[in-house]
């Protein structure tokens, strides 16, 4: 599995208007059939640059998923998402690839 990271910062002028936006854009990305599923986080520190920052963390199936992804959808929803906010957003994106899950094992008596 690999993941498509997508850290944005976002200025307190746009902020709530972005995070109602950002349902459908997350939306409209997994609606390119790509990826199978989305988490949006919050990113809980204090910006020195003011604003808040979240991460929105795609999930695709195969590298090949990705980079469909890049080649066929990517430009576009990112234009988009520049006319609608320009400058009032700041956005770095990272490629993550699942090596392996933990999860906790039961605890016997």
């Amino acid at each position: 599995m690999y993941i498509y990271n997508v850290t944005i910062n976002v200025d307190d002028a746009v902020h709530e208007e972005w995070l109602t936006w950002m349902e459908t854009h997350i939306l409209d990305v997994l609606n390119t059939g790509k990826f199978i599923s989305a988490k949006f986080t919050q990113i809980m520190v204090e910006e020195q640059m003011g604003g808040k920052s979240y991460s929105v963390q795609y999930t695709a199936e195969t590298k090949d998923d990705l980079e469909d992804y890049y080649s066929e959808d990517a430009e576009a929803l990112r234009i988009e998402t520049m006319q609608k906010f320009g400058d009032k957003i700041l956005a770095f994106r990272t490629e993550l690839k699942l090596i392996k899950e933990f999860y906790p094992t039961a605890m016997s008596n």
